[in-house]
């Protein structure tokens, strides 16, 4: 499968490539970038390559995944968003994670909000969801800036999440 790019007003989202998974590992090493997430231990690089991997796989399998995130002027990798399709609960996540130092700039929630529209526009879905571990804060603004409204607390990944959802119309009338 041809994987979309997508350019935003300062980013692009393009399909990861093997030289990604070094840049990849250097981020998900940086102190409590993990935090909130299931497994808080940064992994092993040969985890990181597998984890690229497995997002090419899910390109194939679903027609989307996780992009890289990088900047048009020099091409500098700032991490990955995109769309995760959740079998357990038959849901698709949208999903983000960025380097400390592209914190605070906006560029989270400009991917995410291409990653809605992608979803809508051109998948043609009805609902995304977005999780959220309850003191992440950060994030819970990102997702929110994206138009997604709260629905409940849930078990997620065996650990409690907050669960937002836009759904197509939501999203259609809001950028209105």
């Amino acid at each position: 499968m041809q994987i979309p790019t997508i350019k935003t007003d300062r980013l692009i989202l393009r399909g990861f490539e093997a030289t990604d998974s070094e840049a990849l590992f250097h981020i998900l090493g940086q102190k409590d970038i993990l935090r909130y997430f299931p497994n808080p231990t940064s992994p092993p690089q040969e985890k990181v390559e597998g984890l690229i991997r497995n997002q090419l796989v899910q390109w194939e399998q679903y027609g989307y995944a996780w992009w890289a995130v990088t900047l048009p002027a020099d091409s500098a990798f700032l991490g990955w968003c995109g769309l995760q399709y959740l079998p357990e609960t038959d849901e698709t996540e949208v999903g983000y994670l960025l380097g400390r130092q592209w914190w605070g700039k906006g560029y989270a929630s400009e991917a995410a909000y291409a990653s809605l529209v992608f979803a809508f526009n051109d998948l043609d879905m009805e609902q995304i969801i977005a999780l959220v571990h309850p003191e992440n804060q950060a994030s819970i603004r990102v997702i929110e800036k994206t138009g997604m409204f709260f629905v409940d607390a849930k078990q997620y990944f065996g650990m409690d999440m907050l669960r937002y959802r836009i759904t197509k119309s939501q999203f259609i009338n809001d950028r209105h």
